[in-house]
């Protein structure tokens, strides 16, 4: 059964910095394009970027030159890395497969707030 579990997230003041951790189960990790997406309620899923399978990253215009994505293959671990957050960062962060979607996680909350 795959999984996935997100982690890191918290309350940050604006300027600030999180990591966020995503561990996998259940799946061929190092095969996978394993993507970040955000939601905040009543609007949809946002993606944030994506990495794959050798470190190749996109991320998305509102995010980039501030987040940046890594993965650790050996522990079926994917990162990202958020540096200046701002307010509009404030949502519920999930990784997920970009090609190969599995069950969503619980995700982790981000609130950046003075």
């Amino acid at each position: 059964q795959v999984q996935v579990a997100e982690s890191g997230g918290g309350l940050v003041q604006p300027g600030g910095s999180l990591r966020l951790s995503c561990a996998a189960s259940g799946i061929i990790f190092e095969n996978q394009v394993m993507a970040w997406y955000r939601q905040v309620p009543g609007k949809e899923r946002e993606r944030v970027g994506f990495i794959g399978p050798r470190g190749a990253t996109n991320e998305a215009p509102s995010v980039k030159g501030r987040f940046t994505i890594s993965r650790d293959n050996a522990k079926n671990t994917v990162f990202l890395q958020m540096n200046n957050l701002k307010p509009e960062d404030t949502a519920v962060y999930y990784c997920n497969s970009l090609a190969s979607p599995f069950p969503w996680g619980q995700g982790t909350q981000v609130t950046v707030s003075s």
